[in-house]
């Protein structure tokens, strides 16, 4: 009962924010290349029925192919199930399914904390997390940063359990001796497996080579099959051809792989195996299936099982890596055509990301590939609320004197927030990685941030002092949240003099989100058949308007004679150059910033 009563906290969070977020998702607008992200994942679910049938997959052409897809996909499935039973349009149905994956990150973060922490001060340490203006706006509107900080969180916590459930297993001498001839077995079929994949592209291009030469009239197996190959389109047997390599090889492991499993049934200690590290392993790979930095995650499990276990930890280690790198395979389908070729062009281009725009900071325009060092350092200070960092400094110098003291679990921590924080962290200052929309693309390294933090929560004896510093330190996010609602993610905290200080020195709302308002503003007053000029991305305000409008912008190769009204966003000051001479009717903003601006003619 004690036990349960200790998880009644985080249940009353996780409910509470539930209702919150059923009441207040259809306020939130959809962000600016949302709409591009589903495009892709429609592409990429749809590679699972083109693969079997013709041997290829759509692809978009761009650096959407180098996403992972794992999460957009199932949010585009669920959103397809969800869609009759919820009268609401798409885009806000899989704003709900972004914000429950936010709660599953929140649970997440509390049972990793309660590891290290009791559960007062994990649970101060998940109320101040789940209070970050920053990470609640981006939960309801991103499909990519708030999800992956979830999956990180998810691969972490399930990889450790992992570790902890195998201290009792036993690879006994009896099972080491009568499954030599059994691994030897897989070993050699994973080999197998991973080459034959591997291999994919050299197979497709000698299938294309000789259907080639048969066509130009030499005499080769195909010609031999294919009497016709020289009066067909050679393509037409090429995709033949490689279609059936694609079945064979699917049913060759598929038989083999069912067989090899009915062998290993007589060593149970495999299966426990088995059951234990599955679904760290399927996280893993799905986690770096939605971004090409999940490995980091990998690693840090790998860290804690070899601290745990030595040399015991080879065994479930390399089963954990051959699933991960299975699942990861499964679920990104860009991959299938040359899984080696393709991931390592995905690390590359993510690492050196071609974003073209430019980055507003201090009131400058930089290029994303080349801001200051201190890029990330100052936006750490001023988007966070302001007892993050003093909390967290107070945690680390505690845990670095109790670590001196020889105190392991402080020491363990320190480890865990140099490899999951600091250095991470001290990798984009130094090699200076290209970011932009502030630094959304790295809230995965914040968590030890608030767990340090929380250690400082566990100093007052009494729960009444933790309880009262716990309201004190949240008190700021959920204030300054609310003010800001429904566009939190823009927060800058007061070191900076809050969002109107940050106004025209720093991004705001470079997603957008406020265009819906926009949208709601020109249904009230736009004429009948009305025309609207969009500067910037017009599918967010044609997505919430009504249908008689007609919307214009930067994409359309037409231009109406004249437009009743004129919308602009702030970022790269777009209001202030399109149609300077127009008339202000309406400006949508927060703390007198200005986020999206309403203009006559």
């Amino acid at each position: 009962m004690q036990k349960h009563r200790q998880h009644l906290p985080i249940l009353i969070l996780l409910i509470v924010a539930f209702v919150i977020g059923i009441v207040t998702v259809r306020q939130y607008g959809e962000s600016w290349d949302e709409l591009q992200f589903f495009k892709y994942a429609d592409r990429a679910l749809e590679a699972y029925s083109t693969w079997p049938r013709t041997g290829s997959v759509p692809l978009t052409g761009n650096t959407y192919d180098n996403y992972g897809p794992a999460y957009v996909m199932l949010v585009a499935l669920g959103a397809r199930l969800l869609g009759p039973i919820l009268p609401w349009i798409t885009s806000d149905v899989r704003h709900l399914l972004y914000f429950f994956t936010w709660l599953v990150g929140i649970w997440a973060f509390y049972v990793f904390s309660r590891r290290w922490l009791s559960p007062v001060p994990a649970f101060g340490a998940t109320l101040l997390f789940t209070t970050q203006p920053l990470f609640w706006g981006h939960a309801f509107i991103s499909p990519k940063d708030i999800p992956f900080l979830t999956f990180i969180l998810l691969s972490l916590e399930f990889g450790f359990r992992m570790v902890d459930s195998l201290q009792d297993f036993a690879w006994g001498a009896a099972e080491s001796k009568a499954s030599q001839p059994l691994i030897a077995f897989t070993v050699a079929w994973v080999v197998l497996l991973i080459a034959a994949f591997l291999a994919t592209p050299l197979v497709q291009g000698w299938i294309q080579g000789m259907v080639t030469a048969a066509a130009a009239g030499q005499v080769n197996i195909v010609s031999r099959i294919a009497k016709d190959v020289r009066t067909v389109d050679p393509a037409v047997y090429v995709q033949r051809y490689f279609v059936a390599f694609l079945w064979f090889r699917a049913l060759f492991f598929l038989v083999s792989g069912i067989a090899l499993a009915w062998t290993w049934r007589k060593v149970p200690a495999a299966w426990q195996l088995l059951r234990r590290v599955l679904p760290a392993a399927i996280l893993l790979g799905v986690t770096t299936s939605i971004r090409v930095l999940g490995p980091f995650t990998g690693l840090v499990v790998a860290g804690y099982a070899v601290w745990k276990m030595r040399r015991g930890s080879l065994l479930p280690l390399s089963v954990y890596v051959v699933i991960a790198l299975a699942a990861m395979y499964l679920t990104w389908p860009y991959l299938w055509l040359d899984p080696l070729g393709h991931l390592v062009e995905s690390v590359r281009v993510m690492s050196e990301y071609p974003w073209r725009g430019q980055v507003l900071f201090d009131g400058a325009m930089y290029p994303s590939t080349g801001l200051p060092r201190s890029y990330l350092p100052v936006l750490l200070g001023i988007q966070l609320t302001e007892p993050v960092w003093f909390l967290f400094v107070a945690g680390l110098a505690i845990l670095i004197y109790e670590a001196i003291r020889r105190n392991t679990r402080s020491r363990f921590l320190l480890a865990l927030c140099l490899v999951w924080f600091i250095l991470p962290f001290l990798g984009f200052v130094v090699t200076r990685s290209p970011l932009y929309d502030n630094f959304r693309q790295v809230i995965f390294i914040l968590p030890p941030v608030f767990i340090v933090g929380a250690v400082v929560f566990e100093k007052l004896r009494r729960p009444a002092w933790q309880a009262a510093l716990i309201a004190l330190v949240v008190l700021p996010g959920i204030v300054e949240g609310a003010s800001l609602h429904p566009y939190e993610y823009i927060y800058y905290n007061r070191f900076i003099g809050g969002v109107q200080g940050a106004y025209r020195h720093y991004e705001l709302d470079y997603w957008a989100t406020s265009y819906r308002e926009a949208a709601d503003y020109l249904n009230r007053r736009a004429p009948a058949n009305g025309t609207v000029w969009v500067e910037g991305p017009a599918q967010l305000i044609q997505l919430y308007a009504r249908p008689d409008l007609k919307i214009f912008s930067t994409a359309e190769s037409e231009r109406a004679d004249h437009y009743d009204y004129i919308v602009a966003t702030t970022r790269d000051n777009l209001d202030l150059t399109t149609y300077p001479g127009a008339t202000v009717v309406d400006t949508i903003q927060r703390e007198d910033a200005g986020l999206t601006v309403i203009k006559q003619p």
